[in-house]
């Protein structure tokens, strides 16, 4: 018999996983799986079929010498965004540079600032155009394409964005809460998310969101540069550069989600 009868509504994985973390939380010593089950009552293979899973997302390590297992880094990260600024950056950039080196525009990656999101990481154009470095640079979530996309999965973020104000940069911003939630509505039904002419006049930009485990969005990566490039005669987004956005946005969680070096 387990350790406790499941409740209805309750899920029952998640009760066991909470009651795994408390034990490894309640002493100083590592546990091994055997020694889990039986202090929770549940089968070995159950036991340790929650301590991989908890391993997978950074909750628990195991010592590989003893195969005993602790809590994990990773619950470290509940207080934050899920992920490191600086990691976050280090598994995106080879992405990010192949995907400007595919597009020929300049790539971008961002995170959710207080201020709107910050540029942690820039590509240049693979071109010999004068560009400068956008790293630190905090653009409006509300009026750029990588803004849009944090918002549309960050329902707090984006409500205190609304109830903040929404400046006006060009005559294309989005101005009132009700026209940011049906553009976030609909960033969130396609996956991915423009902003053509709404920070800069003559500038666009694609962006795509970065998950990690539980498909957590963590930061936004994307395309941006002149309405002509990034955009067809009709000032859509052109369908190559979405579809270059939207996999590489998809291979960069997939490594956010690999096993951490």
């Amino acid at each position: 018999m387990g350790y406790s009868r499941a409740v209805p509504g309750m899920i029952q994985s998640i009760e066991r996983s909470s009651a795994v973390l408390r034990l490894l939380a309640a002493g100083p010593d590592r546990l091994r799986v055997k020694e889990i089950a039986d202090a929770l009552g549940l089968p070995k293979s159950t036991a340790h079929g929650i301590l991989r899973t908890l391993e997978h997302v950074g909750f628990v390590e195991q010592d590989p010498r003893t195969t005993r297992y602790r809590l994990g880094r990773g619950l470290l990260d509940l207080g934050g965004a899920g992920m490191d600024v600086n990691e976050l950056r280090s598994r995106a950039l080879d992405w990010a540079d192949a995907l400007a080196a595919r597009s020929v525009e300049a790539v971008r990656i961002g995170v959710l600032d207080p201020s709107g999101v910050r540029v942690i990481h820039h590509v240049f154009r693979p071109d010999d155009t004068t560009q400068a470095m956008d790293v630190g640079l905090v653009i409006p979530a509300h009026a750029t394409s990588m803004g849009k996309v944090l918002l549309a999965y960050d329902v707090l973020a984006a409500d205190a964005v609304g109830r903040g104000g929404l400046d006006a940069y060009t005559r294309k911003t989005v101005t009132t809460p009700r026209e940011l939630a049906r553009d976030l509505a609909e960033i969130r039904a396609q996956g991915w998310g423009c902003a053509v002419e709404e920070w800069e006049p003559g500038r666009a930009g694609i962006a795509a969101p970065m998950r990690i485990y539980g498909g957590l969005v963590v930061g936004a990566i994307g395309v941006y540069g002149p309405v002509e490039r990034i955009c067809d005669s009709r000032l859509r987004p052109r369908t190559a550069l979405v579809e270059q956005v939207c996999a590489t946005a998809r291979a960069v969680s997939r490594d956010l989600t690999g096993p951490r070096s």
